[in-house]
């Protein structure tokens, strides 16, 4: 993440698969290379953005027609994540539950095409981007899922629904998952500098300097709970470390531009939801988010902060399953 200063402090986010790397081209994003393998009955397909820019998609869709029509649930993952991250577990289990799940990379993140900036875009490209793939691929309303700074993004797409409805299609729902809070993280360093020094520095060693990717200690403690496997661990650490070509965003750039704009409270159901282990947002920054949308916010106990790939995965999975299954339709 980012102190004040810029400084990215707390940066928060299976089989091997077939790395399809395109060829360059001159004058097109180079796309990257992420290998993943997928599991039965997902597809792996690009998305290709006006600009050019090729985004990865990981599709489920359920394994034989429902008795209605649920919505699509699209899934935008965080810092050193890509659609891997949500194909492992959460999209067989919510396919499985009638829901066409679709898992985006973002610019510059798993296979998705890295552009020539340095870095891979700001909140307003990447919720863009997922208007863009919404508008012309989704045919219904869907429900956005996003984790880490994926949540700041989607809380984005948010504010820009009340002006912008043709650019940015209305959704069914939301999901912020261990967010990022909509003033940025600018809170969580200076409380974790001021009350755990100790736990501020690991944070800074294993994201800022990226030390979760060379240091398997640092990596479990920083992502996932104790009880994982270290076998696992690894294998998520490899993914980790080929998902993000570039930074996701400018640091300094993004804090300058927070907070994320207030909306009516009647624009959107959102569901918050954190973890109680969460190495990197903390309870208050759960609770500022949730503040922020008039929301009670749920904690998972027992889980770190990837709740989609913990060992406990399916914890954070039914809460949502719950909470999809009584949302009202708009």
């Amino acid at each position: 993440m980012a102190a004040a200063s810029g400084m990215p402090l707390l940066i928060p986010t299976s089989l091997p698969m077939r790395a399809r790397p395109a060829p360059a081209r001159r004058g097109r994003p180079v796309r990257a290379s992420c290998a993943y393998a997928l599991h039965e009955g997902q597809s792996q397909r690009f998305h290709r953005l006006p600009c050019g820019v090729d985004l990865e998609v990981i599709t489920q869709h359920p394994p034989a027609p429902g008795g209605g029509e649920q919505p699509p649930l699209v899934f935008v993952h965080g810092s050193f994540h890509a659609a891997w991250c949500w194909a492992e577990h959460w999209l067989p289990f919510f396919s499985r539950a009638g829901f066409p799940c679709y898992a985006l990379s973002l610019r510059a993140q798993g296979e998705s095409s890295t552009p020539s900036e340095k870095v891979a875009g700001t909140l307003k490209t990447h919720a863009g981007d997922i208007a863009d793939f919404i508008q012309k691929e989704i045919p219904l309303p869907p429900v956005l899922i996003g984790h880490s700074f994926g949540g700041l993004i989607v809380q984005q797409y948010i504010s820009s629904l009340q002006d912008s409805e043709l650019l940015h299609p209305r959704l069914a729902g939301v999901v912020l998952v261990c967010s990022v809070p909509p003033s940025g993280n600018s809170g969580l360093v200076w409380r974790y500098l001021l009350t755990k020094p100790v736990a501020a520095v690991k944070v800074t060693l294993s994201l800022a300097a990226k030390g979760y990717a060379n240091s398997l200690s640092l990596c479990k403690e920083t992502f996932f709970s104790p009880e994982m496997g270290d076998g696992l661990v690894e294998r998520y650490q490899r993914l980790m470390k080929d998902s993000s070509k570039l930074p996701l965003f400018d640091l300094r750039k993004l804090n300058a531009s927070l907070p994320v704009a207030s909306v009516p409270n009647n624009t959107v159901d959102i569901l918050v939801m954190g973890a109680s282990n969460d190495f990197i947002v903390d309870a208050e920054g759960l609770s500022e988010t949730a503040r922020f949308y008039n929301v009670e916010p749920v904690s998972v106990k027992g889980i770190a902060h990837d709740m989609m790939l913990d060992c406990s995965w399916d914890k954070g999975a039914g809460i949502i399953l719950s909470w999809l299954e009584k949302l009202t339709p708009r």
